[in-house]
């Protein structure tokens, strides 16, 4: 259980935030450092208590279906990723203590933080590839937001960051289908010991392509690169914590864990290290191209994932040792350099290279430790960077996919190597040498020690790097079990790749001394929109020109594709679907005629006429007789509903229509006529459609099903109300969040009605008669609305009729009397009865897990209620009161809203004036 109670406390910490926030203000950064190393200790004590090198598992059903678990898995690779993710978060909370200002947007930064911490941690620790999924896309939600609270000029960087992540998401989320097609499991363990039946089936080739691709998105490889240096435009400790640890590792992640399927495939192979040795060139030459530090610590990132992408491709031991050490040592230098950019950016004023100078005078640690982290990152003795860099180009001289892969792959990693050297000296050199400016000086060690804290352990780790061993080797033992434990040495003496170490620091010396020249020449190269800038302009003209003929206030234009595709469809199926069974004429009933006739008679009058009343009049009787018709095929259910929604539907229409034009303006004729041509068509060929795929038909084996086993299963007869509230609940669950949301947008885009003066005054015009009737009827259909939803599990009627019942009595108040009863009360408030209403519809399948049932199994009770004798209770009968609740609240809102008529802006509003001509 410690796993999950990890993730709890994850969770409780990000929920506890605003309230802590509050209290402590921006210090609550120093309580969340504390927190991150308790749930680290946590999950050391998770493997402690494992015997051997053994895994921590944990897992329990979630959807069953899909054979998807809430399996967690702490094995040497996640504790390793959780290591860093939990580590380096707690640094940068300490940081963000100083660093954050004490205008309250501390609180939002603290909870995404710990919410990305969560998203990260989960994902490293899922065992199954739909939970890893999950938490792989919640990264990309908590990123996007991360970026974006740096203010209105860091949204276009936020977006582009989600667009390239969630394609990426995309990829990852066919992979796993296409796994799960292949292994027949979405266990994660299971996928990855099933090697040899992937490789053999045809969908090899797309599943590894798909997680390229996803992994390739999150780690800014070629020629997804763009959108990291863009996202630059977050605060500095986002910065430190995405780019740095934790949101760019996930890709690298990825690969890590899909190596035991795909490792020594030659297309594997020669993919990573081909882009990655190709992207660690490219960043590093971008990044001395840079005079912005957090730019240069941007495109830093990029050479180094590159680098840790190439690695994971050649895929040896060697290879996979060097890239789980690099790993760590990156992290450690990377969240020292972005801390202490900013640190130089609050003291400074500027991060500009060209403007700071001599800062190693009056900020001497802080020159220090920028020293330790760029010489970490340069890869100088006897640092951790050091280390790992040469255990990386050992791996480059293994690379085998190709005859010239090796010597290929080492002249390309020297080469970045020694821009890397060059870049770490112009950080260095840039904001620390020169003259002394005086009126700066060194920032407390609060401030500093966070980024100390790193810097001191990539110093010390260079000659302890052997303290590695095991947890690096635990780590490599989950990609290759054969592999053994590797043994780091901080000198392992004159070997071939401490000359090409010699040739790197001599090149990159060469390329710094040469800064000026060097530097004219690179900013000479010039820059191409980025592949996402091109494909973004060519969605967007796409997008201009398919929704060009839609750009109007008419109707027409909008409909006119949508069903002329419906005509088409029907004409391809009368074409193709000849062996389809043909209509029963015995399912046509005598009265069904004479019913067609009218309702046929009225949609002729209502496209004929000028008169928006008598349009609306024909409109409502329409429905009407259709709801006749229901009642007559034997769905009173139905029919009932559509009376209701009808009457409602009037009521609204004619608060709307307040104000505007009566008539209709008469269009051309030819309009006309093409229109009708084209409506009566579609009417004709769904009416044989339904004709076709309905008559002559027994029923259906989901029919059969429910009629059979309604009673026995809810406690219900009425099989209509059971399938929607125990059947099929989470549909009508769907359905019911659409209506909060349709409320809600009522609310948003019609304005706030609740003033004093907002009601419509009474006039004569309202009537003694309706006045007097509403206070006869409107307590009777109260009456009538409870006792429908009371009867609606066993007779016709259920929440959704009840409601609109109750919407009805307003909308008849609201005529009578000019005002919405009760809108004084903060308990009829439509945002209080939607919330309510959502609440309470998922308190039923939450109840239901509570009691370890699957999610929406009905529980029923039996109590006996004094005066009333036994009750059956069914938890079915409190989904069904959150229904009852949406549903008022939208008809509430819909009356409140619109019961002065549209408002003032929105009548003036093109898209809002009557059609030029009558109801087609």
């Amino acid at each position: 259980m410690l796993l999950v109670i990890a993730l709890i406390a994850m969770i409780a910490l990000a929920t506890a935030v605003p309230a802590v926030a509050a209290r402590l203000g921006r210090n609550t950064g120093y309580l969340l450092a504390v927190a991150f190393v308790a749930v680290g200790a946590l999950l050391g004590v998770s493997v402690l208590g494992t015997p051997g090198d053994q895994a921590v598992t944990e897992s329990w059903p979630w959807l069953p279906y899909l054979d998807a678990s809430l399996a967690l898995r702490l094995d040497g690779l996640a504790g390793l990723f959780c290591m860093l993710i939990l580590g380096v978060g707690a640094l940068i909370m300490a940081f963000c203590a100083r660093y954050l200002s004490k205008d309250g947007t501390h609180t939002q930064v603290y909870s995404l933080l710990t919410l990305f911490a969560l998203a990260m941690m989960g994902m490293v620790l899922a065992d199954n590839t739909v939970l890893l999924l999950v938490f792989w896309e919640l990264t990309t939600v908590c990123s996007f937001f991360l970026i974006g609270s740096a203010g209105p000029q860091a949204t276009g960087a936020a977006v582009k960051a989600f667009l390239v992540s969630a394609a990426g998401g995309l990829s990852l989320l066919v992979a796993v289908v296409l796994l799960t097609v292949v292994t027949g499991t979405t266990n994660l363990t299971a996928v990855l010991a099933q090697r040899d039946e992937i490789l053999d089936s045809p969908l090899a080739w797309p599943i590894g392509a798909l997680l390229i691709i996803a992994a390739f998105t999150k780690s800014a490889q070629l020629p997804f690169h763009s959108w990291l240096p863009g996202a630059m435009a977050a605060i500095t400790p986002v910065s430190a914590y995405l780019h740095a640890a934790t949101m760019v590792k996930a890709g690298i992640y990825l690969l890590m864990r899909f190596s035991p399927l795909y490792g020594g495939v030659t297309a594997w192979s020669a993919t990573l290290v081909t882009v990655g040795l190709a992207t660690a060139i490219f960043g590093a030459v971008w990044a001395l191209r840079q005079h912005d530090l957090k730019a240069l610590l941007a495109y830093s990132t990029v050479s180094q994932l590159g680098l840790l992408t190439a690695a994971i491709g050649v895929g040896t031991p060697t290879a996979m040792a060097a890239a789980l050490l690099h790993t760590v040592a990156h992290a450690l230098f990377k969240a020292t350099l972005f801390m202490l950019v900013g640190i130089i950016d609050k003291e400074a004023g500027s991060r500009d290279i060209r403007e700071l100078y001599g800062l190693r005078r009056v900020m001497p640690v802080t020159a220090v430790v920028t020293g330790l982290a760029g010489l970490s990152l340069a890869g100088v003795p006897v640092l951790l960077g050091f280390v790992s860099k040469e255990y990386l180009f050992k791996a480059f001289l293994q690379a085998d996919f190709a005859p010239w892969a090796a010597p290929a792959a080492t002249a390309a990693a020297i080469t970045a190597s020694a821009l890397t050297f060059a870049y770490g000296l112009r950080i260095f050199y840039g904001a620390f040498a020169g003259p002394s400016p005086r009126h700066l000086y060194e920032p407390g060690w609060s401030f500093l020690a966070p980024a100390a804290v790193p810097a001191a352990l990539g110093l010390l780790l260079g000659p302890g790097v052997p303290l590695l061993d095991r947890i690096v080797g635990r780590a490599l033992s989950d990609i290759q079990p054969d592999a053994g434990s590797p043994r780091f040495e901080v000198w392992p003496g004159f070997t071939l790749e401490v000359a090409m170490s010699a040739v790197t620091i001599s090149a990159g010396l060469l390329l710094f001394l040469a800064r000026a020249p060097v530097e004219r020449g690179l900013l000479a190269i010039p820059v191409a929109d980025s592949l996402f800038e091109r494909l973004r302009d060519r969605v967007l003209w796409l997008g201009a020109l398919v929704g060009r003929p839609e750009r109007t206030s008419a109707s027409a234009p909008h409909l006119v594709r949508p069903v002329a595709a419906l005509v088409v469809l029907g004409v391809v199926g009368v074409v193709t679907l000849s062996g389809a069974p043909t209509a029963d004429a015995s399912v046509v009933s005598a009265l069904d005629w004479p019913v067609l006739v009218l309702v046929g008679l009225l949609v002729a009058g209502l496209v004929w006429t000028a008169s928006a009343l008598a349009a609306l009049a024909m409109l409502g009787l329409a429905g009407l007789l259709v709801a006749v018709w229901f009642l007559l095929a034997g769905a009173p259910d139905v029919a009932l509903t559509l009376v209701l929604v009808e009457t409602l539907t009037a009521v609204v229409a004619m608060l709307v229509m307040t104000g505007l034009p009566g008539r209709f303006a008469r269009r051309r004729s030819r309009p006309v006529a093409a229109a009708g041509t084209v409506a009566v068509a579609t009417g004709v060929l769904a009416t044989a459609a339904t004709l076709v795929f309905t008559s002559g038909r027994d029923l259906s084996l989901a029919g059969d099903y429910f009629l059979r086993n309604a009673k026995d299963a809810t406690g219900g007869s009425n099989v209509v109300n059971t399938v929607l509230v125990d059947f099929r609940a989470l549909d009508t669950l769907g359905e019911a969040a659409v209506l909060g949301v349709v409320t809600l947008g009522l609310l948003m885009l019609l304005g706030s009605r609740d003033v004093p003066g907002s009601e419509r005054p009474p006039t004569a015009a309202d009537g003694l008669i309706l006045q007097q009737t509403s206070r006869i009827l409107g307590p009777l259909m109260a009456v009538l609305s409870v006792y429908l939803f009371a009867r609606g599990h066993y007779q016709p009627g259920g929440g959704f009729i009840a409601a609109l019942v109750g919407g009805t009595a307003v909308a008849l108040s609201y005529l009578a009397h000019g005002r919405v009863p009760g809108s004084r009360s903060r308990f009829l408030r439509p945002t209080h009865l939607t919330a309510a209403g959502l609440l309470i519809s998922l308190a039923t399948p939450l109840l239901a897990m509570a009691t370890g049932r699957a999610f929406f199994t009905p529980l029923q009770a039996d109590l006996t209620v004094p005066l009333l004798g036994p009750v059956h209770l069914t938890t079915s009968l409190v989904f069904d009161v959150g229904i009852y609740l949406l549903v008022f609240g939208l008809a509430l809102t819909a009356v409140d809203r619109l019961g002065n008529g549209l408002p003032a802006d929105a009548a003036t509003t093109p898209a809002r004036q009557p059609a030029q001509g009558g109801p087609s």
